[in-house]
C-alpha cells in the first residue's frame, strides 16, 4: 500500500460523491469503491485507507493530481471554527463533516468542462464530455486522459459538434484551445485579474471564471453567485436574499461555504 496521509476530519465517500452523482465520468472514473484517473498515460487508482488514501502508483507525478482530486488544498478546521457562528453553515458543516471538495487538476480541462456544462443539466454535460474524451483522449486502464489543448486546437468545430456540442460551444472550445491565454501563469495572479483574462475570451463568462477560481485554483473567497443551484440553496436556507451580496457574509470562506451548500444535491 502507498499511503497518502490526509488530516482528519476526512470522509472519502463524501469527498468523492461528485464523481458518482451525475453518471460515469471517464476522466475521473469511480469503479468498485475506488477512483481512477489517467496521469501521464498511466492508470492511477485511489481508494480509502486508514489515515488517508491508498494511491497506486504514488510518485512525484501522480501526487499533485491526487491531492487536487481529493480537495487537499482546503483547510477544514478553520472553516469549521468559523462556521460554528452561522446556524445554517454550521449545521451543514456537521452534516458533511470531513467533506473536502474535489478540484479539477488541469486548467484546460476545467475550462472545457465548464463550457460543456453551460445551460444544460450536469447529466447531459457529463455524457457529452465522455464522448469528447473517447474521441480525442486516450485510455489508460479504467480511466481516460482528458484531451490535450494541442489535440483540441487541431480539431474542427464540426468534429466537436459530432460528439454532442452545440455549434456555439464547439466554437468556444476550439477558440480557447487556439487562444494565447497562458493558463500556467494564472495561479500567480489575483482573483480579479484571473477573471479579467478569462472573460476576455468569447464563451467564458463570469460563471465559468468563478468556478475556475473555486474548483481549479481553490481560491478561498470564490463565490459563484450566478450558479443556479447555489442560488437555489442560498434562497432555500436564508430566504429571499441577494445571493451576490450574501457572499460577503461568508468571508473569508465563500468557496467552502458554496461547496457545503451544494453538497446537499450530491448526497441523499
Amino acid at each position: 500500500m502507498a499511503l497518502l496521509a490526509i488530516p482528519e476530519p476526512y470522509d472519502f465517500q463524501l469527498s468523492t460523491a461528485r464523481f458518482r452523482a451525475f453518471g460515469l465520468d471517464l476522466a475521473s472514473r469511480w469503479e468498485a469503491d475506488a477512483l481512477y484517473r489517467a496521469v501521464g498515460g498511466r492508470e492511477v487508482r485511489i481508494a480509502a485507507a486508514p489515515g488517508g488514501v491508498d494511491v497506486q502508483p504514488l510518485d512525484a507525478a501522480t501526487e499533485p493530481v491526487v491531492r487536487a482530486l481529493l480537495g487537499l488544498p482546503f483547510e477544514l478546521e478553520p472553516f469549521y471554527a468559523w462556521a460554528a457562528g452561522d446556524a445554517v453553515v454550521g449545521a451543514l458543516a456537521e452534516r458533511f463533516r470531513g467533506f473536502r471538495p474535489p478540484l479539477s487538476p488541469d486548467p484546460f480541462e476545467a475550462l472545457v468542462t465548464s463550457i460543456t456544462a453551460q445551460q444544460v443539466s450536469l447529466f447531459s454535460a457529463v455524457a457529452i464530455r465522455n464522448r469528447l474524451i473517447e474521441r480525442f483522449g486516450a485510455q489508460a486502464g479504467a480511466a481516460w486522459s482528458f484531451p490535450t489543448r494541442e489535440r483540441l486546437a487541431a480539431a474542427t468545430e464540426e468534429e466537436l459538434f459530432a460528439v454532442g456540442f452545440s455549434r456555439r460551444k464547439a466554437e468556444y472550445v476550439v477558440a480557447l484551445a487556439r487562444s494565447r491565454l497562458d493558463l500556467e501563469e494564472l495561479p500567480a495572479l489575483p482573483d480579479e485579474e484571473v477573471k479579467s483574462r478569462l472573460v476576455a475570451l468569447r464563451g467564458l463568462g463570469e460563471w465559468t471564471a468563478d468556478w475556475f477560481l473555486a474548483r481549479h485554483l481553490a481560491r478561498p473567497t470564490a463565490w459563484p453567485a450566478g450558479d443556479l443551484a447555489l442560488r437555489k440553496a442560498v434562497v432555500a436556507l436564508y430566504g429571499d436574499v441577494d445571493v451576490r451580496e450574501a457572499g460577503a457574509c461568508f468571508a473569508p470562506f465563500q468557496n467552502l461555504t458554496a461547496h457545503y451548500l451544494l453538497a446537499q444535491f450530491l448526497t441523499p
